[in-house]
């Protein structure tokens, strides 16, 4: 699509349809302002997303996060092969303007461009192909795990909690990749976190993929933004909380409400995207009643509460490591393939229950690279990405822990955080003003969470 013209009634802009069946030329200025273009950059290309942005179905605030920047990385590993097509429909940013912005951005890296034919290779040979094998394989111990709880909650109540619990990280790790796969069984099964574990999909999928996108971007990444509680790096003294210095001793308090907290996050978002009648809300929103009516009804408050506990402590424990002790970055992060390899560590487990219980996070990094990729795939990743790391130079390269090493690393970091002075100046965990893709920029729960005092 050519891009909209400056005529001799003013300089013009594009406003599209929400599906992109058509995109018009309309006047960039009202009596009050002009509107600036919103750009992004996709394999080389740049596109005028000011018309879309509110029509872009997974929220404006993606669009926001990378004008001027690229997002080729983000545009191939969180869409399906439809939503890719849909770029033939975009217009293109001006000339002029794409010249310049050229001129201001970070150009891709040789190990982007390495990646992208990586990522080329790797579909062709068929690696988002489910084995429906192993699907079947992890539903069925899932739904093995719910009938246990559910037969003996009335005569083994302590039995029926640790199994019940079991299930919902599970349901968490199922969900989880359902949300982010992009082929039809994902599709269907979108709203199995919701009615499996009391999780919210567009809730997950906004704060999740941001932590892909933005991962360890302090001020932008949810998933270390945990104060007042939790720390990962030492506060400016007017962030800081006194909880900081005894952080390492209480860890696992925190760790226990994880699961709590999305539950509650989960409902907040869930009522939200109804009334802003976000794709899909109502049967997201049906799914979690639904979950909500059948925990109700099987299981005791005694047996149901405790596991959700249980599940949040399980779940904190293995999400956490595999970032939090890798390099956090201060500002944006232009080559995204380096960035994941920096701030992600892989644990190595050693039996077949850490094998099925990490739920494929024990693969962080191959998980991170390629979100969309079915966890059955990612073990037979590692040789290559190994690879990939000596051939493109990567600081630090392919990482890899223990499993219980990487959880002496965690503890570690928050014991050496909780001995660290308060740093004036430190970046605060929701952001700085004027940060792109800052916390404290938008309406997410994690904006709410009360913020440290000294």
């Amino acid at each position: 699509m050519e891009p909209p013209s400056t005529t001799t009634d003013g300089p013009t802009t594009w406003e599209c349809d929400d599906d992109l069946t058509e995109c018009r030329e309309v006047p960039a200025c009202d009596e009050e302002q002009c509107r600036t273009s919103l750009d992004v950059r996709i394999h080389g290309d740049w596109y005028d997303l000011t018309g879309w942005r509110k029509g872009h179905p997974a929220g404006e605030h993606w669009i926001d996060y990378y004008d001027g920047r690229d997002a080729t990385e983000v545009m191939d590993g969180f869409h399906s092969k439809k939503a890719m097509r849909m770029l033939e429909r975009l217009p293109k940013t001006k000339p002029d303007t794409a010249e310049l912005l050229e001129e201001t951005a970070v150009p891709d890296s040789s190990t982007q461009i390495a990646f992208r034919k990586l990522r080329e290779d790797l579909e062709a040979e068929g690696f988002w192909e489910r084995d429906m094998i192993h699907e079947y394989k992890i539903l069925g111990i899932w739904g093995a795990l719910v009938a246990g709880a559910a037969f003996t909650a009335g005569s083994i109540p302590l039995l029926s909690t640790f199994l019940l619990g079991l299930s919902m990280t599970a349901a968490g790790w199922l969900g989880h990749d359902y949300i982010h796969g992009i082929d039809e069984y994902a599709f269907k099964l979108r709203n199995f976190a919701g009615f499996a574990a009391g999780l919210h999909p567009t809730w997950w999928s906004d704060k999740h993929n941001k932590h892909h996108a933005l991962t360890n971007e302090m001020g932008c990444d949810e998933d270390v933004a945990t104060d007042p509680f939790l720390y990962q790096w030492a506060p400016d003294p007017a962030n800081d909380s006194p909880l900081r210095k005894i952080q390492h001793l209480i860890f696992y308090i925190p760790f226990s409400f994880m699961f709590a907290l999305w539950r509650v996050d989960s409902m907040t978002v869930a009522v939200d995207a109804v009334e802003k009648k976000r794709p899909g809300a109502k049967d997201e929103l049906y799914s979690l009643l639904a979950h909500y009516l059948f925990v109700l009804t099987v299981f005791p408050y005694t047996v149901w509460i405790p596991a959700v506990f249980m599940s949040g402590l399980v779940s904190a424990l293995i999400v956490t490591p595999t970032h939090q002790s890798e390099e956090m970055f201060d500002e944006y992060q232009p080559d995204w393939v380096t960035a994941q390899f920096q701030s992600t560590r892989n644990a190595v487990t050693t039996n077949p229950f850490s094998e099925w219980i990490w739920g494929g996070m024990q693969y962080q990094l191959e998980h991170h690279l390629f979100p969309s990729m079915p966890r059955s795939k990612y073990p037979s990743l590692r040789e290559r990405l190994i690879k990939f790391a000596e051939d493109n130079q990567i600081p630090g390269g392919y990482r890899e822990t223990g499993e219980f090493e990487i959880l002496k690393m965690n503890w570690d970091l928050y014991k050496r955080v909780a001995e660290a002075d308060p740093v004036p100046g430190a970046t605060p965990s929701r952001g700085r003003i004027g940060q792109q893709g800052s916390i404290e920029g938008t309406n997410s729960p994690a904006n709410a969470l009360p913020k440290a005092t000294a």
